[in-house]
């Protein structure tokens, strides 16, 4: 019996294969061996960086099609080829660079990327996805520290367990596992304390499925719209 997964909630035509992510699963599409498949990987996009202008999302020469992208959105899953690619912002319709970076994808991979920092200095933060099935009656749960002035933090389920201990700006843990089928509210508090950043408060987190919190906006903020906040990502649901 094939194990299926759906990368993210809206999938893009096409993406609804069970993808090689770290160890080899079973192929949900039908193979068709007389035509060429291009080498490539899966990649998710989080726009983390506050106060920069809403913008549009480049791979090299090409923009990817998900619209004018605003600060807290992403863009799902979507095919990219493989090798060394440059990653361009630009302000929305024009060629006005925001910020531009090279990463490196791998065949059969999947990754996250953040735009993350202040607009004076962005910079790119890339994850590698080694997206597995959570065993039976769990889900999956990643954590990453986003806000460039924050302290060191902690995720932690309210009145509970510590999730993910001390990841200061750019910290991250690997997918862990979670009871799911169940609703938490989940709280970022500054490292090795109570005191409480964010709140994500009655989420319920399906069992088979795999999630990223993202901690992101600023201790110090310039306008109401980028003080500090946690959200969370779906990256994939098995079935």
């Amino acid at each position: 019996m094939k194990t299926c997964l759906n990368i993210s909630k809206k999938l893009l035509a096409g993406i609804s294969a069970v993808f090689f992510i770290a160890i080899s699963f079973s192929s949900c599409l039908k193979e068709n061996k007389s035509t060429y498949t291009p080498p490539v990987a899966l990649v998710t996009f989080i726009q983390a960086s506050p106060d920069e202008p809403v913008m549009d999302f480049y791979l090299d020469n090409n923009m990817i099609p998900a619209g004018s992208i605003n600060y807290g959105s992403n863009i799902d899953y979507f095919q990219a080829y493989t090798g060394k690619r440059t990653v361009y912002f630009y302000n929305t319709g024009t060629k006005t660079k925001i910020f531009s970076d090279t990463v490196t994808f791998n065949q059969n991979f999947a990754y996250s990327l953040f735009l993350a920092n202040k607009p004076s200095s962005p910079e790119l933060v890339v994850l590698t996805d080694s997206i597995s099935r959570p065993d039976a009656g769990n889900a999956s749960i990643r954590f990453i520290n986003l806000s460039p002035d924050a302290p060191a933090v902690d995720l932690v389920v309210k009145g509970g367990s510590i999730l993910v201990a001390n990841k200061a700006y750019k910290g991250h843990s690997s997918f862990l596992p979670i009871p799911g089928d169940k609703i938490y509210t989940l709280e970022v508090h500054r490292a090795g304390t109570a005191t409480v950043l964010a709140t994500i408060p009655s989420l319920k987190l399906n069992s088979g499925f795999v999630y990223t919190v993202w901690f992101h906006g600023l201790a110090t903020p310039a306008n109401n719209n980028d003080g500090l906040a946690a959200d969370v990502l779906t990256n994939a649901y098995y079935y």
